[in-house]
Formats: structure tokens, sequence, C-alpha cells
């Protein structure tokens, strides 16, 4: 089954996926840090520019400079699964994205595949790795 754990757990992991789409969409770098665990990871293979990043400071300093690039963008997540074993799950998320770079729109879709972890009653992303599925010019 593509859900598994405690409700209440699955709950507060899609409102964090629905929290880091939200402050993507505000280009919101509090917010978006803030669906982070200290001590994490993002990769990123399909944008070799930005490759691997570890530690939240580091994560959220490439973020910044990132989103310079994506002016306007609206960032939609959708989860796909959600297993929950005590304090950390793993989840699959879609996402699609329309943002406008040089006077085209661009829409991308792609999978995360995550871990999440639970610290001090919170559910953060302790790991995030992204494939690019399709972009459309």
């Amino acid at each position: 089954m593509a859900f598994e754990g405690p409700f209440e757990d699955r709950l507060a992991i899609r409102e964090l996926l629905d929290t880091y789409a939200d402050a993507v969409c505000r280009n919101d770098a509090e917010a978006w840090a803030a669906t982070w665990a200290e001590d994490s990871f993002w990769a990123l293979p399909d944008y070799p520019d930005l490759g691997e990043v570890r530690g939240k400071a580091a994560i959220v300093e490439m973020w910044k400079g990132a989103m310079a690039q994506y002016p306007g963008v609206v960032f939609v997540a959708s989860a796909g699964a959600i297993i929950v074993e005590g304090g950390r799950a793993t989840v699959r998320s879609w996402t699609s994205e329309v943002y406008d770079q040089g006077g085209v729109t661009k829409r991308d879709r792609g999978q995360y595949d995550d871990v999440c972890v639970k610290q001090d009653g919170k559910w953060l992303f302790q790991s995030r790795s992204f494939k690019n599925i399709h972009r459309q010019l």
C-alpha cells in the first residue's frame, strides 16, 4: 500500500509538502527553510550546476540563488506515497511547475523521493532527491 502509518503523521507530511510548495510559489526563503532538517541532503542530478548539497544552511543559500532564475514560478506537489515508520517516513511526490524564462513559458513535471524525520513533534525533510520527468517549452 502506498500510504501506511498513523493518519496524523501522514497528514502532517502532506502539510509539509504543501508548505514547501507554497513557500516556492511565494519565493519565501524563511518558510521554505523551515521545511528542512539541519542535517539535510538535497540531490538534483538532472541539474549538474546544482548537483548535491548537504546541510540546511547550504541548501537554503543554493535555493535562494536558483530561485532568481524562476520568476513567478507556480509549483504544485502531490503525494504519491507516504510510509511512516516511527519517527521516519519515506515519501514519493509528483511535481508540476510553470515559469517564464527569457520570454518562454516552461512547464516541468518531476518526482521527488524523500526521507522525512520527526523532530520535536514536527516533520521535516532530511533528504530529497529530484528527477525531472518532462519539460515542455
